[in-house]
C-alpha cells in the first residue's frame, strides 16, 4: 500500500479544495477570474486612463469646468467644477463614471489630480448622492450648500 488512499486529491494548509463540477452552477462568490477583473479594471484606471480639462487659462472669474477621464478615445468620466483662483476655492458639482470603472479607484484618482492640478485650493462639494457622498467623504471633501463660490460669482 503506497499511502495515497487516505490523503486527498488536492489540499491545502486549511484542508481540501473542492473543485465546482460541470453539472452544477458555481457559488456567486466562487466564480473564476472575479478578481483578476477587478484587479484588470485598477489596471486600465491606473495606468490607460489620461486626464483632459477644459479650463481655459487665462479666464480670471470662475465657471464651471469639467476634468474629461478619457479611456482609448472615449470618455469615460467627468468631473464637473467651479474655481476662484483669486479665492482659491473649488466647488465639485458632479462626479460621473462610466459603470465598469466603478470600483477601481478611478473616482479616487480623478480627485487627487484635481488637487494636484490647483494646489492650495481648498475644495468642497454639493454632491448628496449615496456614490459620491461615500468618495468626497474618503477624500475628506466637506459638503456645502449650491450657493455662489464666492464673491465674484456674483
Amino acid at each position: 500500500m503506497n499511502g495515497h488512499h487516505a490523503r486527498p486529491g488536492s489540499s491545502t494548509m486549511f484542508g481540501s479544495v473542492l473543485t465546482p463540477s460541470t453539472d452544477r452552477p458555481a457559488a456567486r462568490h466562487s466564480r473564476p477570474g472575479r478578481l483578476a477583473t477587478r484587479l484588470r479594471r485598477r489596471f486600465l484606471a491606473y495606468g490607460a486612463v489620461e486626464f483632459l480639462s477644459t479650463h481655459v487659462p487665462d479666464d480670471p472669474g470662475p465657471g464651471e469646468e469639467r476634468l474629461l477621464l478619457v479611456h482609448a478615445r472615449k470618455v469615460v468620466g467627468e468631473v464637473h467644477y467651479r474655481m476662484c483662483a483669486r479665492c482659491a476655492r473649488g466647488v465639485i458639482t458632479d462626479v460621473a463614471l462610466d459603470e465598469r470603472f466603478r470600483g477601481s479607484g478611478l473616482g479616487t484618482r480623478a480627485l487627487s489630480h484635481l488637487r494636484a492640478r490647483h494646489p492650495g485650493t481648498t475644495w468642497h462639494s454639493t454632491l448628496t448622492l449615496r456614490a459620491t457622498r461615500d468618495l468626497l467623504r474618503r477624500m475628506r471633501i466637506p459638503t456645502t450648500s449650491p450657493g455662489p463660490l464666492c464673491t465674484h460669482a456674483a
